[in-house]
């Protein structure tokens, strides 16, 4: 099953409403970079409040995506970050470092809208 990226104005949203298993995550993955490059994203907000735990390959993925999508020029924003998520990332020495983070969408979407400037 394919995750939904949604286009709104310059940015694509993304709402990640089941745990992630390898192949999702890479389907993901290429699905978003030919999203940001078809529509010529300019920002990426990732909504993940509804995953509860995260392995090491899926954080590695998610590390990976925000790197790649930053590559193509497009600022990303991570919401919802539970707290066994978190954990995980730091006790798997996964930084995120330079990633914008927000509470919930709403949130997300404005710190997204202030990185751009608009």
């Amino acid at each position: 099953m394919r995750i939904p990226i949604l286009k709104l104005k310059e940015c694509l949203l993304i709402s990640i409403q089941w745990e992630l298993d390898d192949q999702t995550a890479l389907e993901f993955q290429e699905d978003l970079l030919h999203k940001i490059h078809a529509t010529s994203a300019r920002g990426v907000v990732i909504e993940i409040t509804s995953i509860d735990f995260i392995d090491s390959f899926i954080a590695k993925v998610l590390g990976d995506v925000i790197s790649m999508s930053k590559l193509m020029g497009a600022k990303v924003v991570i919401t919802g970050i539970q707290p066994a998520v978190a954990i995980t990332l730091i006790e798997l020495g996964i930084r995120l470092e330079d990633v914008l983070t927000a509470i919930d969408l709403d949130s997300g979407l404005e710190k997204l809208q202030q990185e751009l400037g608009d």
